[in-house]
């Protein structure tokens, strides 16, 4: 890989908005080699010169921290938006010196002692709570990174967090590999009977992508893959039942054979967390997640887990029962013997009958310009701030990717963010999530000005992308996701807290972190919200209203399969993360097919090896922390119940009540305990009430 001269690397820019349309793979080495040599030796220059003061501590770490972040993270953005070869490359070649730096750094004993000086010296009731809780998570953070460790240990440390780091992002290269590498070709109309006009014109452009140039959506060829876009409305409405199992069956067997297996990577990655924790005095890696995390414990999460385990487990077993009799009323042979891939099937015909229609008939009422003009009406509704469109004030990595400006009560900038919103399964990973581009903090300047940099979020997600001159139209799970995403944002950018270490979603513990989140997921049942937003993208009719009443009667249908599978993936994550020895006589797919007979219906296939492209913990931060989503949507859904208790309908309750909101949960971010954020909204601590009532499962 050629180098490129430093001095015009865009990469080493350091701050602002990193100029994408600059950026290419073959900058990456030479930007994160030259800076990372800058950073040791400001590093070591901190080390010998360091005073335990805020602004003599804190704020030069701040402005290490920063350069790497920034510089970093566009890299790592880019692994997600604009994966190639190229890339990847260059970021495994650099990846075990940005893991060394990182260790070097968090292990750094002056700076260590420095903190714990400035926790037991006299200044330390001058500083703010937000400075307060930076300097406790620096100590904490420090310890679980090996600080108090020395010689063989700390060696052995450093070996297993650059170890763990290569595997899990090949963990991940696997699966978008393997998703990538498995499609379908199908050139008979009987093989895509019963498949919507959406999925047909997808499926289409997909085969003339892939070479088949006179594809038409009327006549074929049809490429399906295993990109949830394509996979999913196959899953639901394909008739072919052996293609559904086709299909089904490469999906659970992603990355778990051939050069793609992450079979070996998971041992090789549970071994590790476990000796990495043993190294640092505690029993299991769940011991040493969640010492960061709002679960006072394992077992306070297993009691949770529990409660909505026995909630939702026998409304799940009477879900699959209801729809064995269903399919087989309808006369399907299959009917008493539902396997895994009838599932999506029949649970798509048994909702069509009992609520009078499909996921692909709302489509039509969900262009995506009308959703955003739907979720920042309501934004501005409850918090009092305008959302419009900055397009081209930005740089951006991809021309389907939109920039928007945030502005408060008084008409001034507060924030930006980027929108990629649709599929690109060939460069692009699946799901969807937020990141964070610059954070807030207030900074001074060479003059000696004080100003606050203003905060800048991603927002991606893999929804349908336009097809056949149709703007994007969005089934409502990916106005859910939307709304989803976008609540994350939220905490990112409407943050009050002007130190860098606590603002936005800084600070902020894991399994709390996904409240703001899950609260917007709620506004899409809100009347007013979604009548103001569903529009027919030709006819601009509103979403009729028995469509309106069908979509809140069919939310908590298969609410209670919906919660066990949540539970079942989080108990598996702790069970392999606490109790579990890699090596033993179980493996990790035994643990999971275990775990499955009280927190599964239709048990996993025993050649089902989802756990090889569960990415969550295997390669993403949710390792012994999946129960988060479960966590934090008892917050969320708790939350959402003090705008039902002001009243849905009441302009005035639900503005006032959302200013409250967005001075604690979104103004708040990391500054205060989580637990401290909630009560100062709600008056009182959480409870599961709210969760299993807007469930359905409430006793």
């Amino acid at each position: 890989m050629s180098a490129i001269a430093t001095v015009d690397n865009p990469l080493l820019k350091g701050q602002g908005l990193p100029p994408f349309a600059d950026i290419q793979p073959e900058h990456v080495v030479s930007a994160m080699t030259q800076l990372l040599a800058e950073l040791e030796s400001e590093l070591a220059n901190l080390e010998a010169n360091v005073t335990p003061t805020w602004s003599g501590l804190v704020e030069p770490i701040d402005r290490l921290s920063e350069r790497l972040r920034w510089s970093w993270g566009i890299v790592g953005h880019l692994m997600g938006v604009k994966n190639s070869p190229e890339l990847r490359t260059a970021y495994e070649t650099v990846q075990p010196q940005v893991v060394e730096f990182y260790n070097k750094f968090s292990q750094s004993q002056p700076l260590y002692a420095a903190f714990k000086a400035l926790r037991a010296s006299e200044t330390w009731n001058t500083l703010v709570d937000a400075q307060k809780r930076i300097v406790e998570a620096a100590i904490r953070d420090a310890e679980l990174s090996g600080v108090g460790l020395a010689g063989e240990q700390r060696d052995r440390f450093n070996a297993i967090q650059l170890e763990l780091a290569e595997l899990t992002t090949k963990f991940s290269n696997n699966v978008l590999d393997a998703t990538k590498a498995f499609s379908l070709t199908l050139t008979s109309p009987d093989e895509v009977e019963g498949l919507p006009p959406s999925w047909l014109s997808l499926a289409a452009q997909a085969a003339r992508a892939a070479g088949e140039e006179k594809a038409t959506p009327e006549i074929g060829p049809w490429r399906v893959t295993l990109d949830f876009p394509s996979y999913l409305p196959f899953m639901q409405h394909g008739k072919r039942r052996d293609l559904r199992e086709k299909l089904y069956r490469a999906f659970i067997s992603r990355a778990s054979s051939g050069d793609l297996d992450n079979t070996p990577l998971i041992e090789k990655i549970l071994q590790l967390r476990r000796e990495k924790a043993n190294l640092l005095g505690f029993n299991s890696y769940a011991e040493l997640s969640l010492a960061s995390k709002m679960a006072p414990s394992v077992d306070a999460v297993e009691t949770l887990s529990e409660e909505l385990r026995r909630a939702s487990y026998d409304a799940a077993k009477q879900d699959l029962e209801d729809l064995r009799t269903f399919a087989a009323s309808k006369g399907a042979p299959e009917g008493s013997n539902l396997q895994h891939w009838d599932i999506a099937f029949w649970a798509e015909r048994q909702r069509e009958e009992k609520f009078a229609f499909s996921a692909e008939e709302l489509r039509p009422y969900f262009p995506l310009p009308q959703v955003l003009n739907g979720l920042f009406t309501l934004v501005n509704k409850l918090f009092g701030v305008t959302v419009t469109a900055a397009d081209g004030q930005a740089p951006v990595w991809h021309e389907d990717v939109r920039y928007f400006q945030i502005a408060d009560e008084t008409g001034e900038a507060i924030a930006y963010f980027y929108l990629d919103p649709y599929s690109r399964p060939a460069e692009k990973r699946g799901g969807a999530w937020m990141d964070d581009c610059i954070g807030r903090a207030k900074l001074t300047t060479h003059e000696g000005t004080v100003a606050t940099r203003k905060p800048v979020a991603y927002l991606v997600c893999n929804q349908t992308p336009p097809v056949d001159g149709k703007p994007s139209l969005m089934t409502f799970n990916e106005v859910e996701t939307l709304f989803h995403e976008f609540g994350h944002g939220l905490q990112h950018m409407l943050t009050k807290v002007d130190d860098a270490g606590a603002a936005g979603i800084n600070n902020v513990e894991w399994d709390a972190v996904e409240l703001p989140s899950q609260f917007m997921e709620n506004w899409c049942y809100h009347r007013e919200t979604l009548m103001g937003m569903a529009k027919h993208y030709e006819t601009g009719e509103t979403l009729p209203e028995h469509y309106y009443q069908k979509l809140i009667a069919a939310r908590n249908y298969m609410s209670g399969s919906a919660m066990l599978r949540q539970l079942h993936f989080g108990l598996v994550d702790l069970e392999l993360h606490h109790r579990y020895q890699p090596g033993g006589m179980e493996t990790a797919s035994d643990v999971r097919q275990r775990i499955a007979k009280t927190t599964t219906v239709l048990p996993p296939l025993p050649e089902d090896a989802f756990l090889c492209s569960f990415g969550h913990i295997f390669a993403g931060g949710y390792a012994a922390g999946y129960y988060s989503y479960k966590w934090a949507e008892v917050l969320s859904a708790d939350a959402f119940g003090a705008f039902e208790e002001a009243g849905l309908d009441n302009p005035q309750a639900l503005t006032e009540t959302g200013k409250r909101f967005r001075n604690t949960v979104l103004a708040l971010g990391g500054s205060q305990h989580p637990m401290d954020v909630f009560k100062s909204f709600r008056g009182r601590e959480p409870s599961t009430e709210p969760l299993l009532r807007h469930s359905g499962l409430a006793a």
